[in-house]
């Protein structure tokens, strides 16, 4: 588990210079032929990835559930992403941007879905809230260094050494893989007995709960970045300054996720899921009120405490629903719903904002809202236990 998060973490950093990079570099590229504004071309190419991937990806979760080898695919998607990144010093054109991380979403849908099954085939459910919060509190260490790093570098020595650096993260992260990682592989007879792609029987309402929460979490926390160079101008900052605002939300999150993550083994899954949507509802609509560097990095530092108590005890409660030989398709579900709310986020605050600056915003928090209900009526608790709060669907129960 340690082994397959370091490494992934690698890979996130690597990935996560581009959050800084993109909106800087579609600004100062020709779009004669694409006649929008800039925040919704960077809405267009950032969404582009986020629909392949969720695409993609229950198809890559199928393979990975039929190949048994979830090793073999994590790296076969590290080399796309790694690859993509150090091609984009070649791109001059938009259109460019848009082949490579079409390329990239490709890659990252491979990747995930085969990470997550091993993920699940390697913990056990009394911790693995906990072995989730370590998972994703170093990722959250990557997504968090890559953007400082992506935005120092652009600052001082311009875009191909930010994209040279961020290859040479998810390559490293693939050298670790081979070197660190062990697979684990699912019984051949009970794949062949239930392998159906789109097999009904693996997609839960609790699933398709932890999934929209995932979604509404991604959208929510990805609307900033479309809107990059409009924030630098509200605020009087810039590259630098806003990725450290942008950073801060995983900074949070890298203190918050194992906590919160084993908060979910002792108290349930679902209430950690409830509680945090509510905070993210209202951090979300509040960040378009911003006037201060500073209060953009509080906001985003309190938006980082909700995504903590979302994002481990959602996968720890899918992993607990999976089945065997099911567990990269039930785990692509919840990934898919991360991968499309990464693509509608971005694109959603650009077309937006269009209308007035806060829109986006405040459509976010509602959506957020909205979730927490769903979440409050559709989902179970996997959790036994008399500690356990909300306890059961309202249909389980009866």
């Amino acid at each position: 588990m340690l082994a397959l998060s370091i490494a992934r973490m690698a890979e996130a950093i690597g990935n996560s210079i581009l959050f800084i990079l993109l909106p800087l570099y579609v600004a100062k590229l020709p779009s004669e032929h694409l006649p929008f504004s800039v925040p919704v071309l960077v809405g267009i190419l950032i969404s582009i990835y986020g629909f392949i991937a969720s695409i993609v990806q229950p198809l890559m979760g199928a393979l990975s559930d039929r190949m048994g080898s979830r090793k073999r695919m994590i790296q076969a998607g590290l080399v796309l992403m790694g690859g993509g990144t150090l091609f984009y010093i070649f791109a001059d054109q938009y259109l460019d941007l848009i082949v490579l991380r079409s390329l990239q979403g490709v890659g990252v849908a491979i990747t995930i879905p085969a990470s997550m099954a091993l993920m699940t085939a390697i913990t056990k459910k009394g911790t693995r809230g906990g072995s989730m919060g370590v998972y994703s509190m170093l990722r959250m260490i990557g997504f968090a260094s890559g953007p400082v790093i992506g935005g120092f570098l652009q600052t001082r020595f311009g875009f191909n050494t930010a994209f040279y650096a961020g290859s040479a993260f998810v390559f490293m992260g693939l050298i670790m893989v081979q070197i660190w990682v062990r697979d684990v592989r699912p019984d051949k007879n009970v794949i062949k007995e239930r392998f159906h792609i789109f097999d009904r029987k693996l997609f839960r309402p609790g699933i398709i709960a932890a999934s929209l929460s995932t979604f509404v979490m991604a959208t929510s926390f990805s609307m900033l970045t479309t809107l990059e160079n409009e924030f630098n101008r509200r605020l009087a900052i810039d590259a630098f300054y806003f990725s450290i605002a942008f950073s801060s939300m995983m900074v949070s999150r890298i203190f918050l996720q194992i906590p919160l993550g084993r908060l979910a083994d002792v108290f349930g899954r679902k209430p950690l899921i409830f509680g945090g949507l509510i905070v993210l509802g209202i951090t979300t609509a509040l960040t378009g009120e911003v006037t201060a560097l500073w209060q953009l990095v509080a906001i985003r530092m309190v938006q980082g405490f909700a995504s903590a108590a979302i994002a481990a005890p959602a996968l720890a409660l899918v992993a607990d629903l999976s089945e065997v030989g099911g567990e990269g398709r039930q785990m692509s579900v919840i990934t898919t719903g991360f991968g499309l709310g990464i693509a509608v986020g971005p694109l959603l605050a650009g077309i937006l904002a269009v209308v007035f600056f806060e829109l986006p915003f405040l459509v976010g928090g509602a959506l957020s809202f909205i979730t927490a209900l769903v979440v409050l009526r559709m989902m179970p608790e996997t959790i036994e236990g008399e500690r356990v709060l909300f306890k059961g669907s309202h249909s389980e129960r009866a």
